[in-house]
Parts: structure tokens; C-alpha cells; sequence
């Protein structure tokens, strides 16, 4: 029995460069089969913003031409992409997922968008956030309910939340989402795909902010990296971003080889937060069994983090919050999502000295992410302690006093400046994806992209996985 081909809106990035320089394809023909699967799916899962098919269509009759002159532009040329709220584009408003955004045109495109505009990447719409990119959840002001393709009770969780969604349902093979303490990985985790939280400044982005990232999202390991080829070209607008190097993004895939030998850190304990779920840690111990199969030396890890410095993160970023929303006119801070608002105005008996310890907190998680990483080459975890949690809730916790205790896991390598991935490793009694979260030293991108490319071929010779999203949502009433 022959397995069918795969239908245009699920090819990768690679793929379509290959069938558009063959001609046996068109990027007019796969925007138009991405848009109709969009068509399709998209009043369930509410993962888009801007979804204009007629300037979709636009920039892929331009890029058709270009393929047909043999002139593209690169190795985006004619390939649907969809970018995050939060990443400027050109003449777009710029929402931030609040209802309390004045909905102005943004001047100029951010590094991300302009590496796709100018490689001629087709932008098929943008990705819906939650307010501010405060919550690990889809729940917005501004954007309607973003819903998990595997499971529409659930969220694709957040903040990249419409971005998770949009890749796992196979709206074309690119997505941009960003990160500050788990936005990529998170989704990424929950929706059951791949992506890279790259090293800090690895991806120029706009404005810069201690901890965050933006980063490729995709069903494969091998689009990630296809994508990191554009993403990483240099932007000067960036003031945090590290000096270009041409890296070898196409030596993803040096086979399971690469495994043989290396030391791995298996952190099971967050050291706060959530509790590690049974169905999640078996997973993962699953995965570290793989990983020593394949020559890997794994060894336990205790527990770095400390509630301490989980509460002063989220305490600074309390206070961040409150005066930005000091700064609103009444009536457009009354626009902010309850639960925003609740967790910002909570800060405001925090005098001086107690912003100052909170934020002391930020370099303490640094040094001993750094400190706990040094004895391995990459350290495996889970990517969260617990499944994807119902779609209208914020939060796991539901408590606007107790919004981040599921990011113990990511939140480290934000601070600490290391690429993190999050790849799936198993599915849970009710078919929710689970994500291991796999992280490398700092600079490190294309061993832990080396490393996922391992992982995910030796996961993928185990067992048959269930039905991809995009055949499997075709399952959900």
C-alpha cells in the first residue's frame, strides 16, 4: 500500500523551493491550497489575524514571476509564512493582542518581517496573542479564543498561541512566534511541534528586551532550520543582537550519530512551580531511555530554580505591566483582559527596595541555569509540567497571584541566554501532545537543532504517531 503524497499546504519549506524551481508547482498553487485549508479550519481554531487572501495571492503572482524569470529571491521565495501579533509589519496595526491598543499603522517592518519581505516570503496573515504576551494561553481582549488543533477544549497555549496552532494545523510550513519566558516553546510543547528559542540576539528583533526571542515554529526540524538561514541575517535595529555568523544551518541533520557520546542532563524538578504530571514525566522518561540507546550518557539533574526566583520574575514583571497600564486613559485600561489587570494592579504595594530584589532575581536564575548546565554537553526536561489546559482559562492555575507556575522549565534559558527546543516526545491517555524541551550551551543553536533532528528520527522509527493535526482535526465536530 503506497502512502499518498502529501497535500501542498503540508510540503516543507525545502519542498516547495524544489518543486518551484522544477515546475511542477506554483507559489500561486500552494497560497491557494494554503488559503483553502485556512478555509477550512480556520473559524474553529481562531488562530489568525489579518488574514487578506487577495494580498497573499498578490505577493505569490510576484514571486511566481521571479521563479519563472529565474530570478527568486531565496530560499523563502513563494513559501507561506505567518508571523506573530507582536512582530511589526509594514502599514499593519499592531494590537498586542489588547483591546487597549490604539490600532496605528506600524512604520516600518521588524527584523523578522523584513527578513521575510525582502527573501520573498508570501505572508498569509499574522498570529493572534493574548494580552500583552502575558499569558501561556490563546485568551485575548482583542483577538477571539485561539483553540488546540488535537483538541478544541483545549488552549494551544501561549503566548505565540495562534502561531502553535496555525503550524500544527498545517497552514504552510513558517511561523514566527517570540518568547520571554516559554511563548515558543509552550505552544510549541502543547500543539505538538517543533521550535527553537535560539540564543539570545541570535535573531535580530525589535524592540530588544532582556530575555526575549523570536523564533521559527514548524511541524519539522528541518524547516526550523531552513528558517533560521533568513531569520538570523543581521539587523543593526537590534542593540541586544550577537555578531552574524554564517552558520551551516543545512548540517541539521548529522544523523542519530550525534547522540553517541554526549553528556545529558535529565532534569525531572523544575525546583518550582506546578508539579511535574505522571503522563508528562513518563514521557520524558521515555525520551532519556532513547537518548541513552543512542549512546547518550544521561544523567539526573537536580532542581536549579527556586520559588524565589519563579516570584521575582513574575513580581518585576507585575510592576513592568502596572506602569504601562498607569500610563493607558481609564477607559482603555478597562479594555485589558480581568486577569491582566488583576495580576498588574497587584503590584502596586511594591515599594523600591522590593522592585529592586525582584529583579535581582532575573541575574540569580542566570547564574545558576548556567552554574547547573556546566557539567553537559545538553540538558532534556519537560517543555511544561502539565498538558494543555482548557482553552477560556489564562493560566493552568487560573489565579492572577500564581500566573507562571508552569514555566519553571523554560523561564532559566530565557535569562540564561541558552538555545531551547521544544519537540514532541509522546502524547498523553487523551491524545494531548507532550513537549521535551532540549537545551544547549549559549551560541550552541545548531547542535540542539542537531540534537532535535536525532531525537525526532529515532522517535519517529518507534512507533506509528497518530494522525497529524491537519488530517486529524478533520475528526472534530
Amino acid at each position: 500500500m503506497t502512502t499518498p503524497s502529501p497535500a501542498l499546504h503540508e510540503l516543507s519549506a525545502a519542498e516547495l523551493i524544489g518543486g518551484y524551481r522544477r515546475r511542477d508547482f506554483s507559489p500561486v498553487e500552494v497560497c491557494q491550497a494554503v488559503l483553502g485549508h485556512v478555509e477550512l479550519w480556520e473559524h474553529k481554531l481562531q488562530a489568525l489575524y489579518l488574514l487578506r487572501p487577495e494580498l497573499a495571492l498578490e505577493q505569490s503572482r510576484a514571486s511566481e514571476a521571479r521563479w519563472l524569470r529565474g530570478a527568486p529571491l531565496g530560499p523563502l521565495d513563494g513559501v507561506p509564512v505567518t508571523i506573530k501579533d507582536n512582530i511589526a509589519t509594514r502599514g499593519d496595526p499592531l494590537p498586542l493582542g489588547t483591546a487597549a491598543s490604539e490600532l496605528a499603522p506600524a512604520a516600518a517592518d521588524a527584523p523578522p518581517a523584513a527578513r521575510v519581505r525582502e527573501g520573498g516570503g508570501v505572508l498569509i496573515a499574522k498570529t493572534t496573542m493574548p494580552d500583552y504576551g502575558m499569558l501561556s494561553s490563546g485568551l485575548s481582549s482583542f483577538h477571539k479564543l485561539a483553540r488546540n488543533p488535537w483538541d478544541l477544549s483545549k488552549t494551544p497555549g501561549g503566548s505565540s498561541s495562534g502561531a502553535g496552532a496555525a503550524a500544527a494545523a498545517g497552514y504552510g510550513p513558517l511561523h514566527i512566534g517570540s518568547d520571554i519566558g516559554g511563548s515558543l516553546r509552550l505552544p510549541a510543547g502543547w500543539c505538538g511541534i517543533f521550535t527553537l528559542k535560539p540564543s539570545l540576539g541570535r535573531i535580530p528583533i525589535d524592540p530588544p528586551y532582556t530575555g526575549r526571542a523570536a523564533g521559527p515554529m514548524a511541524r519539522h526540524v528541518a524547516d526550523s532550520a531552513w528558517f533560521m538561514q533568513v531569520l538570523t541575517l543581521p539587523d543593526e535595529r537590534d542593540s541586544m543582537s550577537l555578531p552574524y555568523q554564517a552558520i551551516a544551518w543545512d548540517q541539521f541533520d548529522v544523523g542519530v550519530e550525534k547522540l553517541r557520546g554526549l553528556r545529558i542532563g535529565l532534569l525531572l524538578e523544575a525546583g518550582c512551580g506546578l508539579a511535574v504530571e505522571p503522563e508528562v514525566r513518563a514521557a520524558v522518561e521515555h525520551a532519556a531511555r532513547l537518548f541513552e540507546r543512542a549512546g547518550a550518557v544521561v544523567a539526573p539533574m537536580r532542581p536549579f530554580m527556586t520559588q524565589a526566583m519563579l516570584d521575582g520574575m513574575d513580581h518585576f514583571w507585575r510592576m513592568r505591566s502596572r506602569m504601562d497600564m498607569k500610563a493607558l486613559p481609564r477607559e482603555r485600561k478597562a479594555r485589558v483582559l480581568p486577569y491582566i489587570q488583576q495580576w498588574a494592579d497587584s503590584a502596586a504595594g511594591m515599594d523600591g527596595e522590593a522592585v529592586y530584589k525582584a529583579a535581582s532575581q532575573f541575574h540569580q536564575t542566570r547564574v545558576a541555569t548556567v552554574a547547573a548546565c556546566a557539567g553537559f554537553d545538553y540538558v532534556i526536561s519537560p517543555t511544561s509540567p502539565v498538558p494543555a489546559f482548557p482553552a477560556e482559562l489564562p493560566s493552568p492555575t487560573n489565579d492572577p497571584l500564581r500566573p507562571l507556575e508552569h514555566i519553571g522549565f523554560t523561564v532559566p534559558f530565557n535569562m540564561s541566554e541558552q538555545p531551547a527546543a521544544s519537540i514532541n516526545c509522546g502524547y498523553t491517555s487523551c491524545g494531548l501532545p507532550i513537549g521535551l524541551q532540549i537545551a544547549g550551551k549559549r551560541f550552541d543553536d545548531l547542535g540542539v537543532l542537531q540534537v532535535s533532528r536525532a531525537f525526532e528520527l529515532i522517535r519517529d522509527e518507534q512507533r506509528p504517531w497518530p494522525l497529524p493535526p491537519s488530517e486529524a482535526i478533520e475528526h472534530i465536530d
